[in-house]
């Protein structure tokens, strides 16, 4: 009699662990990432922190207080009065090893969530473990077993920490990115001003060689003064722009192309020369060269450009991350916002040539939108 209640035991653990498999697979909610995001909208931080380094300390406590409660018989709640084989200590060995089976079976959906976890699709994984620890509480109902709150608590706290650092790191990332490109800038931008530099003092000491000779044999050139005075201007126009770091031009530029109508990119570059800057932008990684609407020169640019994003925020194409510098307007309404900052503007074009997007568009696929 005795080895049939063992054996009994043992069949229906194993129908127990096959049934708690089946039901937190089955249970767990499959959702569409893309369309959480959408739902969703802008990631906002769970625990902000200060950087992703931050996190690591915050993760291994959930982890140790996690452990904590595993160890201490917390961590799944389960009732002692469930008998077997009318009899209670049987009862309490089932449910032990049944809640050790389910807890598996919780964490190993917990670790696949963390595993798993992409930047963004945090709120997927939170509902896929909830929808793991309903089933296993249906599964245990009987004797009146479910993962404590506690311990669900940790594991959420871990999957939201482990997403915000992922969210972390990626902003450094950016932001180093960022960085350095911003740093080659300065760089390229301080090497063109030293080489303007030592161009303008090597044309300004061959004129006053040739403008001294002429006053000596007694025929000045008012030209010479003429050209010699514009350069002193350009000298001073030169360490103005080297010790000035917020002087630079304003741009704006439009790819219809790449972008459609009605998308701008307004930018700032401290080239000595912006439409290289234009042109680098509409390389290899766009179809497309960019239209000039205008490039503006103005000594504090850096101020200018920001109040230009800060008027056009809400119509940024990436609403997730405001360093980028598209947006949805037209040329015309860019050019009424900066003028209503600097005054007049002598020079804005509002129509794009896409002289290349024309030239393409009528050889592409008559499968495609635009061309058919």
């Amino acid at each position: 009699m005795r080895q049939l209640a063992e054996s009994r035991q043992t069949a229906d653990l194993r129908v127990a662990e096959q049934a708690a498999a089946k039901s937190v697979t089955s249970a767990t909610v499959e959702l569409d990432d893309e369309q959480v995001l959408q739902e969703v909208g802008i990631y906002r931080y769970h625990h902000p922190l200060e950087d992703a380094t931050a996190y690591l300390p915050r993760l291994k406590d959930v982890e140790a207080r996690s452990a904590a409660l595993v160890r201490d018989g917390h961590a799944i709640e389960k009732s002692n009065l469930f008998t077997f084989d009318n009899s209670l200590a049987k009862g309490r060995k089932m449910s032990d090893d049944l809640a050790k089976l389910m807890l598996r079976a919780y964490n190993a959906e917990a670790e696949n969530s963390i595993r798993t976890l992409k930047l963004g699709n945090v709120h997927t994984a939170k509902k896929r473990l909830e929808a793991s620890r309903a089933a296993i509480a249906k599964l245990g109902s009987m004797m009146a077993m479910h993962i404590s709150d506690a311990y669900h608590g940790l594991r959420i706290e871990e999957i939201e920490l482990t997403a915000d650092w992922l969210m972390k790191k990626q902003e450094e990332k950016e932001e180093q990115r960022e960085e350095r490109a911003r740093l080659r800038e300065e760089a390229r931008v301080e090497r063109e001003l030293k080489e303007q530099r030592a161009q303008l003092d090597k044309e300004r000491t061959l004129l006053m060689q040739t403008i001294g000779q002429l006053q000596a044999s007694g025929t000045p050139d008012a030209d010479l003064e003429l050209r010699l005075a514009a350069i002193d201007q350009a000298i001073v126009d030169n360490d103005y722009r080297a010790a000035n770091i917020r002087a630079g031009y304003v741009y704006v530029i439009s790819n219809r192309g790449a972008f459609g109508e009605g998308v701008v990119k307004i930018g700032l570059t401290r080239r000595l020369e912006p439409a290289d800057r234009v042109h680098e932008l509409g390389g290899a990684s766009v179809p497309f060269r960019f239209d000039i609407h205008t490039i503006y020169f103005s000594e504090d640019a850096v101020t200018l450009e920001m109040e230009l994003h800060r008027h056009f925020a809400t119509r940024a194409l990436n609403q997730a991350n405001s360093r980028k510098e598209f947006f949805f307007a037209t040329p015309a309404e860019v050019r009424d916002v900066l003028a209503s900052k600097v005054g007049n503007l002598l020079e804005f074009k509002e129509t794009a040539d896409a002289t290349e997007f024309f030239q393409s568009v009528g050889r592409w696929p008559s499968s495609h939108p635009v061309s058919s």
